[in-house]
């Protein structure tokens, strides 16, 4: 969705399964007119549906760019799916932001997750 270079990098964390994964690859077209503005919105409209879990961005050099999105079941995936201001973003993004895109809706059967966590080192002696 947008760029998130002022946000920590860390990744969504493992929820206990299952849960709802909504895949969201995109290649944006040149005129982007309006898109920062939606794509925030977005992304503060889907924080209000319950169940939501949480989202992932990233963006290749090439432009291509992947959001993921995490639903706690299948209800809170169709209430996303079917919000009336998601639709129209919808809409407008097939007509003016995306030259081409892909979702993926899948439920998650198996989740887990890693994080290094730094020991702090002892001073040494002199």
């Amino acid at each position: 969705m947008s760029d998130h270079s002022e946000a920590p990098v860390t990744p969504v964390e493992a929820f206990e399964p299952p849960y709802y994964v909504a895949v969201f690859t995109a290649v944006r077209t040149k005129d982007q007119s309006g898109y920062s503005e939606t794509n925030a919105r977005m992304e503060d409209l889907v924080k209000e549906v319950p169940g939501f879990l949480g989202m992932d961005h990233a963006q290749t050099p090439g432009g291509l760019g992947i959001t993921v999105g995490y639903f706690r079941d299948a209800d809170a995936l169709t209430e996303w799916r079917t919000n009336a201001e998601h639709r129209a973003a919808q809409k407008r993004g097939r007509a003016e932001w995306y030259q081409s895109y892909t979702l993926h809706v899948a439920k998650v059967e198996r989740s887990h997750g890693f994080e290094l966590v730094e020991v702090p080192q002892s001073p040494t002696a002199s």
